[in-house]
C-alpha cells in the first residue's frame, strides 16, 4: 500500500537555539524514497539523527537567529516489520506517566470493564472514549492530561490517546502513545493513537475514529505525547509561522472500512 506523506515547518527563531524534531518516518517503516531539509536563508542546516530504542528518529540541530524552513516527504511502501517487544517495554507501559495517570483512573477503569480482558476490553475502551470525548480542536490545551479529559469529556487525538492508555495501563494491559501519518484524516495533521500489548503484538486503537487504522504510518512511539512531539526546543524563542502535513494513499484503500473493534497493527 504505497503512501506518501509530507510536512512542511516554517519556523521563526529568536535566537540561537537547540531544536528536535520527530518528523520522519520511523526506523524500520519500508521508505521508497524520502527527503527532509531544513533551510536558514541560504544555508542548508545538516542536523543529527538520533534513533531511540523504539525507531523513533530524531533530528537534532542548532537554529540560528532568523527564519527557518523545514520540509519532508517521503513515499512509503511496504510493511513495517513487527519488531521484538521485551520484557523490559511491557513493565515502562504499565507504569503510569505524565499524562496517562493510570494510577488515578485505576477506581473507575476497574468499575467500568470489570470482567473483561484481551480483545473484548481493548474493543470496551476503544468504544468507551469514543463515546464519552468530543473531538474539539482548539479547545484542549498541550498540558491537558488524561484525567483532565476524562473530566471535560472534549479533546484531539492525542487526549483520546492518553485516556485509552490510562485506562488499559490501569487494567494491566500493556499501553503505549504512537504519532503517525494518517492518509485520509480529516482535519489533516500529525496524528496521534494508542498501541495495545495483546499476545505478544502490539494492536492499534484508535477511538476518534477519524482514518484508517492499516493505511497509518509510524513517526514515534513512547510512554505518552511527551515522548513524540514532532518539535522541541531549548534555549530560545521558536514561533510556528506555517505548519502543514499531508499524507495520501497512492493506491485504493484496503477493502472493506475499517471497523475499529479488529485487531490492526500499524504497518
Amino acid at each position: 500500500m504505497p503512501r506518501r506523506v509530507t510536512a512542511e515547518l516554517d519556523l521563526d527563531l529568536g535566537a540561537s537555539v537547540d531544536l528536535v524534531f520527530q518528523i520522519t518516518a520511523a526506523r524500520g517503516v519500508p521508505l521508497f524514497s524520502e527527503n527532509l531539509s531544513f533551510v536558514q536563508g541560504d544555508r542548508v542546516v545538516t542536523p543529527i539523527e538520533i534513533v531511540d530504542p523504539t525507531g523513533s528518529r530524531l533530528h537534532r540541530l542548532v537554529g540560528e537567529q532568523g527564519p527557518l524552513a523545514v520540509r519532508y516527504e517521503a513515499v512509503v511502501d511496504g510493511v513495517a516489520p513487527r519488531p521484538h517487544t521485551d520484557a523490559l517495554e511491557t513493565i515502562t507501559y504499565l507504569r503510569p506517566s505524565r499524562y496517562c495517570q493510570s494510577d488515578e483512573v485505576f477506581a473507575q477503569a476497574r468499575r467500568q470493564f470489570r470482567g473483561l480482558a484481551g480483545e473484548e476490553l481493548l474493543a470496551a475502551v476503544s468504544t468507551f472514549v469514543a463515546s464519552t470525548v468530543t473531538y474539539t480542536p482548539g479547545l484542549s490545551l498541550g498540558t491537558d492530561s488524561a484525567v483532565t479529559t476524562l473530566t471535560s469529556g472534549q479533546g484531539v487525538c492525542r487526549d483520546y490517546a492518553h485516556v485509552v492508555i490510562a485506562l488499559l495501563r490501569a487494567m494491566d494491559v500493556p499501553a503505549r502513545y504512537a504519532a503517525c501519518y494518517a492518509p485520509g484524516l480529516e482535519p489533516m495533521d500529525f496524528h496521534a493513537v494508542a498501541e495495545a500489548y495483546l499476545d505478544g503484538a502490539w494492536h492499534v486503537i484508535d477511538a476518534t475514529r477519524l482514518a484508517d487504522r492499516r493505511s497509518l504510518v509510524r513517526i514515534a512511539t513512547g510512554r505518552d505525547a511527551a515522548d513524540c512531539a514532532f518539535l522541541s526546543y531549548h534555549g530560545g524563542y521558536v514561533g510556528l509561522e506555517r505548519m502543514r502535513v499531508d499524507a495520501v494513499l497512492d493506491a485504493e484503500v484496503p477493502a472493506g472500512a475499517d471497523d475499529h473493534e479488529a485487531l490492526v497493527q500499524i504497518g
